[in-house]
């Protein structure tokens, strides 16, 4: 993913392999074997790629919008820093322009949360913090087990159902 975005932005940016490596301080050989999707590249290369780009960090990890995407907790490109023990997955960007509120949720098994559509545009993502939880567009649920994020249209009618005590989950509404 990382690859072809990187080869996406630098063809867009008229850049050549060596213009864009000189630009970012890497080497040329590095850059190519980055586009080619090897090798495991820290924050900073990716930083000092999105900056040499001028484009946001975030839009290295952008792919189409397939309405839904479901992440499992070992799932995810982990970016990991070199000067520190941290490792990042993005999960998700907010688009230009949009309104993002960001809830923690408790819920106990029982009946189910139905929720009528959000105005249109409307884009929900979670992520199961504890417990077990099924949710998402009517006809299109997933269950989440605790680190798994999964996001889906808040336009259509959907659903949040817990099913094991204790549930807590995170719950960001993107809105135009």
């Amino acid at each position: 993913m990382i690859g072809a975005a990187l080869t996406r932005e630098r063809l867009l940016s008229g850049k050549t392999l060596s213009a864009l490596a000189a630009e970012a301080g890497i080497a040329k050989s590095t850059l190519s074997q980055l586009e080619a999707g090897k090798g495991n590249p820290s924050v900073e290369t990716l930083w000092a790629l999105a900056t040499a780009l001028g484009i946001p960090f975030s839009q290295l990890f952008e792919s189409p919008d397939p309405g839904t995407r479901l992440i499992r907790r070992a799932e995810g490109e982990a970016i990991r820093a070199e000067a520190s023990n941290h490792a990042a997955v993005l999960l998700s960007s907010s688009r230009g322009g949009a309104r993002r509120d960001l809830y923690r949720i408790a819920m106990e098994p029982g009946p189910v949360r139905r929720s009528p559509p959000h105005p249109p545009g409307t884009v929900e993502h979670a992520v199961l913090i504890s417990g077990a939880l099924r949710l998402g567009p009517e006809g299109a649920t997933e269950t989440l087990a605790p680190g798994d994020y999964f996001t889906f249209r808040g336009d259509l009618p959907h659903l949040y159902e817990a099913l094991a005590p204790d549930t807590v989950f995170a719950l960001a509404m993107d809105s135009a």
